[in-house]
């Protein structure tokens, strides 16, 4: 009892802190690692219409490389859930990101779709897990009335990867058989912001204080709060730690009782199942509708009769819609209800991917698909700082990367779904599928989810 009071108490003390220097460096250190994880994810969406000629891929092969990846990602989400409840948020973001940076290498240099698919596995088991711990920190660390609107900032910036990956794709793809190989590259960048991550980015305290570790999650907390210029009722004139706030200024307090260890039975305890089924609805018909609809467009665009040369382009201009999409949720997030925003953005998306389904003239394609574009943007940071509310401390982290992890298995048949509802019934039969997953996640959100928009997340939780 005296834990779980402490750790509301400096839950309340971070809510209760102004936006300063040390929230932006956050925000900056976050976001420019997902950028360059995004850059990587969305890659193969505009380089596969080039594989397929220099290595004669069938479209069936083209949809085992985009699913069998996911597999990797839904490893990542779960494991690196439950590494970040079990031994820390910042040290599970810096391990993923290493191996998320080593595999970005191989993706560069494979030889043929086989080895593609190991790197790409091994890239998206990094990335996931880093998202998702990315998510968490950010939630942990900024006060509950900024609390969506800097995971808005993360996903606008982190967004600019698919832009990066579609133009990059369109501009070096063409220019020989290593074009793709750049491309892929481009995602290597991101070891800055992993440099960063290592700089700027401290242990949560609520972790910290969630694990018995008062005394580390108490310096930590001193620390943000002078570099906010505000000093604790209990401070002296003590100043911050030299050695930054990812750093405690005194040793921590002896724990008597090793804490237990986030579990997937607790997922399904009280509250935390409805709240779980919620979110891993939301998570499934999201991301099978945005990731198929980014994935996909490109290819079947293509197959419609379109040249390699205009499809990259109309792509391309439909990626930049993205962090359009993820800057329109701003001012938005913080002051509606997140459940009925996601209602409302998902009959929107269905409207418009309807809409798409049913031109073929260039630039109608290109109107529509970055309404789809922006649209889909808008809904990320509503489904990703929702996911981190609901949860507990000691698995908020485990529950939300699992609700994420989740989606994947669902991605994973995915492709195979879509090259099978195309063959069968063709182009406009794939986006009216879209269409009905993207209203699905709204519902269930607005029927069944609890409201958590400008609330602790000690409130919010069961």
């Amino acid at each position: 009892m005296a834990v779980t009071l402490q750790s509301s108490a400096l839950g309340m003390r971070l809510d209760r802190l102004p936006l300063s220097t040390f929230h932006r460096r956050l925000v900056v250190a976050l976001a420019g690692m997902i950028l360059f994880e995004w850059v990587e994810t969305y890659a193969f969406a505009f380089v596969a219409p080039a594989l397929r000629e220099q290595w004669g891929m069938p479209l069936s092969t083209v949809a085992v490389v985009a699913g069998i990846g996911q597999l990797g990602a839904f490893a990542g989400g779960v494991l690196g859930g439950y590494l970040a409840d079990r031994i820390g948020r910042r040290r599970t973001m810096l391990a993923c990101v290493t191996l998320y940076c080593v595999a970005t290498v191989g993706c560069a240099l494979v030889q043929n779709p086989w080895q593609l698919i190991a790197a790409r596995t091994a890239a998206h088991f990094g990335a996931q897990g880093m998202a998702v711990a990315a998510i968490v920190v950010l939630a942990e660390f900024v006060p509950a009335a900024a609390r969506g609107r800097l995971q808005t900032y993360k996903v606008a910036v982190g967004s600019l990867g698919i832009p990066i990956a579609a133009w990059a794709g369109y501009f070096l793809v063409p220019m020989g058989t290593w074009g793709w190989r750049v491309v892929f590259g481009l995602g290597l960048f991101g070891v800055v912001f992993a440099w960063l991550i290592r700089r700027w980015v401290p242990e949560s305290p609520r972790w910290l204080a969630s694990r018995g570790r008062i005394a580390e999650a108490e310096d930590i907390v001193r620390s943000i709060e002078l570099q906010c210029g505000i000093r604790s009722p209990a401070d002296g004139p003590a100043a911050p730690s030299a050695a930054g706030p990812a750093t405690p200024a005194t040793s921590p307090a002896p724990v008597t009782a090793a804490p237990p260890r986030p579990r997937i039975a607790e997922l399904w305890a009280g509250a935390n199942r409805r709240n779980f089924l919620v979110v891993t609805t939301m998570w499934v018909t999201g991301l099978l509708a945005y990731s198929a609809y980014n994935t996909w467009t490109p290819t079947l665009l293509a197959e419609t009769g379109l040249d390699l040369d205009d499809t990259l382009l109309l792509s391309a201009a439909l990626a930049t819609a993205a962090p359009l999409g993820a800057l329109a949720a701003v001012p938005l997030i913080d002051r509606w209800d997140r459940r009925r925003s996601q209602l409302v953005l998902g009959v929107l998306s269905a409207g418009a991917l309807v809409l798409f389904s049913a031109v073929r003239a260039p630039a109608a394609v290109l109107v529509l698909g970055c309404l789809v574009s922006l649209l889909f943007q808008m809904a990320v940071p509503f489904l990703q700082v929702y996911s981190a509310e609901i949860f507990p401390t000691p698995i908020r982290a485990l529950g939300s990367g699992t609700a994420n992890a989740l989606s994947r298995i669902f991605n994973f048949a995915a492709p195979m779904l879509v090259a099978a509802v195309y063959t069968g019934a063709g182009y406009t039969a794939v986006f009216v599928l879209l269409a009905a997953l993207s209203a699905t996640g709204g519902l269930v959100a607005a029927r069944y989810g609890p409201r958590t928009t400008g609330v602790s997340l000690e409130a919010t939780t069961p």
